[in-house]
């Protein structure tokens, strides 16, 4: 790789201008493409310490081996060369989207002579009007076969058409009306791109003056006593009925807008975008994209300028829902103008029904990237190719076909609790999980403070050296019976030991292991922030690709144990919090406190009840009713209110 410095542009060389940058590597490939609002600042920061650079920024400048820019007038300019040049070169170090699926969409070939709706995939053409993307092809043609009552526009294709002409008999749906049948002459092409032109209009969302007008001329059809043509009108209504109800309304006021909204880990993010023309969805897409800690705000800024690149000025809509706003909104949304031909807001929605719209989506993007990653793991190709590319990185005798990981869970010190997870053969083996409650008191910060606080890898040891205490109990017993016996719990050993956290989470494990004389154990870190794999031993982690098999199985593996803590400890700090300012009440049990707050419904209620209301609750006798009243008045004085829970439905209860 080359050294930043031997490529680093002279002092004063870098103008201060707006513009766009490109990094070649030492074969002139283009690697990176980026914008300025100030070539000169943004350039130099590239080339301080590589040591103090994002560890991607660090591996894109060491690849590279130029740099060279272009001026340009404004931003707006430098964001449109931007997307050009990624268009072009396909930058190796850019954010790449891909689709988590194929979307099929209906196009109306509008360049043609005669235009023609069909279903259509892959890279747009000019000259082709879109609609969508739909989920399924099926529903186009659904749609399609609804709407050629009314619009008969053309969708055979070019032989068909062809061999029409040349017979002077039209196909099928020219003879059941379902097309104008142009190939025979029977409309001509201005006529014939009429209808193509209203249909994309009914497409589009202009929906009303099409049902409208349909409706008045099935009504003055009836008044002219043309029952025939009325009763095909009225077909023809209910045909376009059918083909809005098929999208929901959402929102009422009519609004143009498409939703963004994603759901991310640390490597992956998956993008979802509902595509909304007058208050219906009309299409739905998404993506799924290697991040590699590209902030939120620069994934969204990317997103729009895929999406919007080669869009036509009526494709963009009047809004863009965001969940984070881009770091330049201000350009982005000149630029969004340039191309639609008027003012297009971009902002992140705060209540209402746009909110909610934008909620569903999210959950819509949440679904995308769990779909995406059980795909992944239920590949046995990808399973395999994981356990093999670990055992190469990591050195292993063999393929860990059984992997334990370890997390610590609490809040500042209280409630610590710990997981294990086990993946066997890059599956998870949710039965042999195994929850622990940290005993020890976490011991003392090693900086010297007197503030005693939560030490991780104190609780690390304790967890550790419990289970593969248990291990090497199981395994003397084992050893020392001479018939065969049904294992105990514990009694198999992992390949790998995954701890969560960095070189002093590792080096405590490695220490429990040589101190239980366990020698045919792996041990590694996972270091949540910059995903590195820690050795013991080793002053500098393993850099596994980010596109790898192995760092996924990893990740995934880290965060089931992560998820597994999470949800122990709040169990745990759930029962903590269950103590009633009702509990230290001489004679209330239990089941009384239970009754009274079912009938009353918090301690607030309870302590303005009079002693003839408690006596009302079954078990509450007149002396009882005096104590409670008591009791509860003279905590309020001495606390000045305080939290209740309902212990029938675990419901915490704010008393003010």
């Amino acid at each position: 790789m080359a050294t930043p410095a031997s490529y680093r542009p002279a002092p004063g060389e870098i103008p201060v201008d707006p513009g766009v940058y490109r990094f070649r590597d030492a074969h002139g490939r283009v690697i990176y493409v980026g914008k300025a609002k100030s070539l000169r600042p943004r350039l130099s920061s590239y080339f301080q310490d590589v040591a103090a650079l994002h560890p991607r920024t660090a591996r894109m400048v060491r690849t590279g081996a130029s740099v060279e820019w272009t001026v340009v007038a404004n931003e707006v300019e430098a964001l449109q060369l931007e997307y050009s040049w990624i268009k072009e070169f396909d930058p190796r170090f850019n954010i790449r989207y891909r689709d988590d699926k194929s979307y099929p969409f209906l196009a109306v070939t509008l360049g043609d002579e005669f235009p023609r709706a069909l279903v259509m995939r892959g890279a747009k053409k000019k000259g082709t009007r879109y609609f969508g993307p739909y989920s399924h092809a099926w529903a186009i043609r659904e749609t399609l076969d609804l709407v050629l009552r009314v619009f008969p526009v053309r969708t055979c294709s070019g032989g068909v058409f062809k061999r029409a002409a040349q017979s002077g008999r039209p196909c099928l749906l020219g003879y059941i009306d379902k097309c104008s049948a142009p190939c025979v002459g029977r409309v001509t092409p201005q006529e014939h791109r009429a209808i193509a032109l209203e249909f994309c209009d009914f497409m589009a969302g202009n929906t009303t003056r099409f049902v409208k007008r349909t409706e008045q001329d099935m009504k003055a059809a009836a008044a002219e006593l043309d029952f025939e043509r009325a009763a095909r009108l009225r077909d023809d209504l209910s045909a376009l009925t059918k083909a809005l109800d098929k999208n929901a309304v959402v929102l009422g006021d009519a609004t143009d807008a498409d939703v963004f909204s994603l759901a991310e880990d640390q490597l992956e993010a998956a993008v979802q975008v509902f595509h909304v023309r007058g208050g219906r969805v009309r299409g739905q897409r998404g993506w799924v994209v290697d991040k590699e800690h590209e902030e939120t705000a620069s994934l969204v800024e990317h997103l729009l300028q895929q999406v919007y690149g080669d869009a036509a000025a009526d494709t963009v809509p009047r809004e863009v829902l965001v969940p984070v706003l881009p770091s330049d909104a201000g350009t982005l949304r000149a630029w969004l103008a340039s191309k639609r031909g008027s003012a297009v807001d971009v902002r992140v929605p705060q209540r209402g029904d746009k909110r909610a719209l934008m909620e569903t989506v999210r959950r819509n993007a949440e679904q995308s990237l769990q779909r995406h990653k059980l795909t992944r793991a239920g590949d046995l190709t990808a399973r395999s190719q994981a356990l093999a590319q670990l055992q190469e990185a990591l050195a292993l005798a063999e393929a860990p076909l059984r992997i334990e990981c370890f997390d610590v869970s609490h809040v500042q010190g209280t409630q610590v609790v710990a997981s294990m997870v086990v993946f066997e053969d890059g599956l998870a083996r949710s039965s042999e999980y195994r929850r622990f409650i940290i005993k020890g008191d976490g011991g003392v910060d090693d900086s010297g403070s007197d503030e005693r606080g939560p030490d991780d890898t104190a609780s690390m040891r304790e967890v550790l050296t419990r289970r593969f205490s248990r291990l090497r109990a199981t395994t003397d017993e084992q050893s020392s019976l001479d018939i065969d016996t049904q294992p105990k719990k514990f009694a198999y050993p992992p390949n790998l030991l995954v701890v969560d956290g960095g070189l002093p989470q590792v080096n405590v494990a490695a220490a429990v292991l040589d101190e239980l004389a366990i020698r045919d154990v792996a041990v590694v870190g996972l270091a949540k922030r910059l995903e590195e794999v820690w050795v013991p031993g080793q002053d500098y982690p393993v850099i596994l690709p980010r596109t790898s098999e192995g760092l996924y199985l990893l990740q995934r593996v880290r965060d089931e144990a992560h998820r597994f803590a999470i949800t122990f400890h709040r169990q745990r700090r759930s029962k903590a919090m269950t103590r009633s300012v009702l509990d230290g009440i001489p004679g209330l049990g239990p089941a009384r406190q239970a009754l009274l707050l079912k009938e009353f419904g918090s301690v607030k209620r309870l302590r303005a009840a009079s002693p003839e209301q408690l006596q009302t609750v079954p078990g509450i006798g007149p002396a009882l009713a005096v104590t409670i009243q008591s009791a509860l008045r003279a905590d309020r004085a001495s606390t000045g209110g305080g939290v209740s829970v309902n212990v029938t439905t675990g419901e915490v209860l704010d008393d003010d």
